[in-house]
């Protein structure tokens, strides 16, 4: 199983800038893929970027040229730089991985942790 604990998150000015982390413990040898997730109050939890082994990238059109996702595996945790920070990026922010366990594909969820974009 792989374990993941997120933190960074807080109160910013729009404009302002943040970075988020999740740590990663567990059977990191048998993960594919991570992301970041995030869930406004009262919407669906939507997709911001994912990274995968290979190094590729994936964002969300909203986030695009904003946000800047990356992984440290020496380290065993996954980054999220959010900059030009909007009030419509307030969210809970989740850490995601995807992983092989037992043949079959797996998903691994953090706590998340609170974004607030103040206008």
């Amino acid at each position: 199983q792989v374990q993941l604990v997120e933190s960074g998150g807080g109160l910013v000015q729009a404009g302002g800038s943040l970075r988020l982390s999740c740590a990663a413990s567990g059977t990191i040898f048998s993960i594919n893929a991570m992301g970041w997730y995030r869930q406004a109050p009262g919407k669906q939890r939507e997709l911001v970027a994912t990274i995968t082994n290979g190094r590729r990238t994936n964002y969300a059109d909203s986030v695009r040229g904003r946000f800047t996702i990356s992984r440290d595996n020496a380290k065993n945790t996954l980054y999220l730089q959010m900059n030009s920070l909007k009030p419509e990026d307030t969210a809970v922010y989740y850490c995601n991985a995807a992983y092989n366990e037992n043949f079959s594909l797996r998903n691994s969820w953090g706590q998340g942790t609170q974004v607030t974009v103040s206008s």
